[in-house]
């Protein structure tokens, strides 16, 4: 038996689709130039001067001290009546987008991720496979970790910034979240179930074992413990930084489109409930509120049980997978009342007294579109790493989806016999060989990191990414709506 089998060849055949079909077909180009989404366009200079009832006039110089001579801007009164043109966005205007081509590649590779994800998690369960390796798994994990490198560069552009206060606010949560962190990791498995305590130390116990064959001594439990703690102090942290400002994007966004869509009430339910998403998922592993709860629901003088604990896990995969949807489903929403934003810069400067050059009329609005695909970066990225930590701990924390019984949680000993390494016959004998040794190694790792360690690792993992956005919502929705009103 190969050791992938015929998921290598799925994965192959979805790369192969991917580079060809990117050029032709894109689902990160067809979310912006759908039609859907309008931008403004700047007005020229002819249309600036004929709003302001001006002539084309001769350039004008000034003289600086060094005896340089420069343009001097050509100014037009702030109360023009300007009103700007709106177009559907096009493939050729998205070219100019900054980020556009590192956003296309991402939305395009979680699209593939997630059906080679769907297509392993099929291929498991109607064929009931044992011993090959997982390649949704992988693909999962490459999806988290572009995730993370995509807004991390975003993080650095913002902190490269010398103007605006962008670096402070990046150190100040950073720091912030390492003591959320640390706080968080202190609270007991009686009111967070993340399954952490158990998980690292069914982990400390395998690798006890692996290491004692092996000869070498492992660490002191409480040692080993607090380089644990402290390194997802350090992960968490890390994160937290990279989901400030989407978390303040999305406040500035939903409060835009809230009044978008003053007019449309059943919008506004889902914009809102899209928004409070993320405290929903913090709820779910709050056991005194939502488990306990479940468990044991007065009913009169007696206690009724509505569900089991596995129906309970399978219950809270899929309410994290339909808030995941919900989001991509206001994705348009969003990125309107972003591009709406030109507009009200607009409205803004006819209020104001005085001139203002032309090209920072054009600057100004032009600006907003070409960060468009920043704004939707920041709008997808938080809940693709929600999405497919969850489907990583679905399936690496041996849980169900509803439809087949919910394995038994086992902790198998640890396996670590060598494999076979006598003298090969043939080219086919050393692929034989070579195959086994791959499966005997990943066995090995397989018995060293069992489910319950991932179900701790990946429930804290999607956890903390839904609470570092509930912080810097609230954040910026007290920031957007109070501070910067007054």
């Amino acid at each position: 038996m190969g050791v992938i089998g015929v998921q290598l060849v799925v994965s192959l055949l979805m790369a192969t689709l991917m580079q060809r079909l990117a050029p032709h077909y894109s689902i990160g180009r067809w979310l912006l130039c759908n039609g859907s989404l309008l931008r403004y366009r700047h007005p020229s200079d002819e249309e600036l001067r004929a709003l302001a009832g001006k002539q084309k006039s001769k350039v004008k110089r000034d003289r600086r001290q060094n005896g340089v001579m420069e343009n001097k801007p050509e100014t037009v009164p702030k109360g023009i009546k300007l009103y700007l043109e709106a177009k559907p966005i096009a493939p050729l205007d998205a070219l100019v987008l900054r980020y556009f081509l590192d956003y296309q590649w991402l939305v395009d590779f979680v699209l593939y991720a997630t059906l080679i994800y769907m297509f392993t998690e099929a291929y498991y369960s109607l064929l009931s496979i044992q011993g090959e390796v997982n390649v949704g798994v992988l693909w999962c994990l490459l999806t988290l970790a572009f995730g993370i490198k995509v807004l991390f560069s975003l993080m650095t552009h913002y902190f490269k910034t010398e103007e605006g206060g962008e670096r402070s606010v990046c150190l100040t949560f950073t720091f912030l979240f390492v003591l959320v962190a640390m706080l968080v990791l202190v609270v007991r498995e009686d009111y967070l179930e993340f399954g952490l305590e158990p998980g690292f130390a069914n982990l400390y116990e395998n690798v006890g074992v692996f290491l004692k064959k092996q000869g070498v001594d492992i660490w002191p439990y409480s040692i080993a413990r607090l380089v644990f703690k402290l390194s997802l102090v350090g992960l968490s942290s890390f994160i937290g930084a990279c989901l400030t400002f989407p978390g303040l994007r999305l406040a500035q966004t939903h409060l835009d489109a809230l009044k978008m869509t003053e007019d449309k009430p059943l919008i506004q339910i889902l914009l809102h409930t899209n928004f409070l998403s993320p405290v929903i998922m913090l709820l779910l592993w709050v056991k005194p509120i939502t488990r306990d709860f479940i468990m044991s629901t007065p009913l009169g003088k007696e206690k009724v049980q509505l569900m089991s604990d596995t129906t309970y896990n399978t219950v809270r995969l899929w309410i994290i997978i339909a808030l995941c949807m919900l989001r991509l489903a206001m994705t348009r929403y969003h990125l309107q009342a972003y591009l709406n934003l030109a507009e009200k810069w607009v409205e803004l400067m006819k209020k104001e007294a005085g001139n203002i050059p032309m090209i920072e009329i054009q600057r100004k609005i032009s600006r907003v579109f070409c960060y468009l695909c920043v704004v939707t970066v920041q709008y997808l990225g938080p809940i693709i790493l929600i999405l497919h930590s969850t489907l990583l701990l679905k399936v690496l924390g041996d849980y169900s989806w509803g439809f087949y019984p919910e394995p038994p949680l086992v902790s198998p000993a640890v396996d670590v016999s060598p494999g076979s390494s006598g003298p090969a016959a043939g080219g086919e004998e050393d692929y034989r060989v070579t195959a086994s040794q791959i499966t005997a190694a990943l066995s090995t790792l397989r018995h060293v990191f069992t489910p319950l360690f991932y179900r701790g690792l990946f429930s804290f993992l999607t956890w903390w990414l839904a609470a570092c956005q509930v912080v810097t919502n609230l954040f910026g929705l007290y920031f957007h709506q109070y501070m910067m009103a007054s």
